[in-house]
């Protein structure tokens, strides 16, 4: 049998992580909490719709991390739009959103593990560098 990917063990446990309507809304509890700043940032957003364009943006960075046309476009426009010239998300900040989407995952993953772990962090690693890239 063939080992898994790093996109497919992400992909996996995002679908365990999804299948509570709780993670995502637990990581932005534990994001904006981490910093005033980051609570700045999100003061006047609608999280219904925000919570489901994180879902379709991390499905399409482990798409990106593949080379794969749609994702790297998403990655892309993501980056322009918080870069500099329009949301204004310092490298910083990344960090701060890399640990809170972890210990949600953690906690929603029941079968969290340390292959699982290293496939968020490729993942995830690869999307901060790109966005960072373009700030």
């Amino acid at each position: 049998m063939d080992e898994m990917t790093s996109k497919e063990i992400f992909l996996s446990s995002l679908d365990r992580c999804t299948q509570s309507s709780e993670f995502i809304p637990t990581f932005y509890d534990r994001f904006v909490a981490a910093s005033p700043e980051v609570k700045r940032k999100f003061a006047r957003t609608d999280f219904a719709k925000q919570n489901k364009m994180l879902l379709r943006s991390l499905k399409l960075a482990a798409a990106a991390t593949a080379g794969e046309p749609e994702g790297l476009r998403e990655i892309t426009e993501r980056a322009e739009s918080h870069d500099r010239h329009h949301l204004n998300i310092k490298s910083h900040l990344y960090e701060l959103w890399l640990t809170a989407l972890l210990d949600a995952a953690r906690r929603f993953d029941n079968q969290w593990d340390t292959a699982t772990e290293a496939a968020w962090n490729t993942i995830l690693g690869h999307i901060i560098h790109r966005m960072t890239k373009f700030y």
